[in-house]
């Protein structure tokens, strides 16, 4: 049994002013999580660097949920979409550990841990599932990403309900690079 790969359709922007987009996001309909605490802890493979190929590992804890993820290299130049793939493990700190543990016994090595605050919305766009997700990451700034999960027939759809959403909400300074390598690169 093959099962094609759903993709993330996504862009991430800078953003400072969330009360504007907030209101925006309110007038649209759109409904809010309550804001919560993501902490990302990324590893670097045995095999091949990560950095090269543009591909990710991490360990994702939202309170007591755990999550392995794999985000394959991006596949466009206008979105950061890309292959991804999570994998629910259990709840606790103790799963967490033990997860961090299996990867590092076959070789994976931690590079960085990076913790944001996050409040996602939902809405529907364009016959899409949107996701809106304000994330304040520390130092590193404010963001919105908009999120897609679609089928690769699916993409070129996407892609323009999600670039259209942005120009249409006035979110302007696109930022391609991922958390981690904004944060790697704060620390040089």
């Amino acid at each position: 049994m093959c099962e094609t790969a759903v993709l993330e359709v996504e862009a991430k922007y800078r953003c400072s002013d969330w009360a504007t987009l907030e209101a925006t996001l309110q007038a649209v309909g759109a409904v809010a999580d309550p804001v919560r605490e993501d902490t990302d802890h990324y590893f670097h493979a045995p095999d091949r660097d990560f950095a090269r190929t543009d591909e990710a590992v991490r360990l994702r804890r939202i309170g007591e949920a755990n999550y392995y993820t794999y985000k394959g290299p991006k596949t466009d130049t206008a979105t950061k979409t890309r292959t991804e793939i999570e994998l629910p493990l259990g709840t606790g700190a103790q799963v967490a550990a033990q997860a961090v543990r299996w990867l590092t016994a076959i070789g994976y090595k931690p590079v960085a841990v990076v913790s944001k605050f996050r409040r996602v919305y939902h809405l529907q766009r364009g016959g899409f599932a949107l996701q809106v997700c304000l994330d304040d990451v520390g130092a590193i700034g404010r963001f919105v990403e908009l999120e897609i999960m679609a089928e690769p027939a699916d993409f070129p759809a996407a892609k323009e309900v999600l670039l259209a959403t942005a120009a249409e909400w006035g979110l302007t300074e696109p930022e391609r690079r991922s958390y981690l390598r904004m944060l790697l690169e704060q620390k040089r």
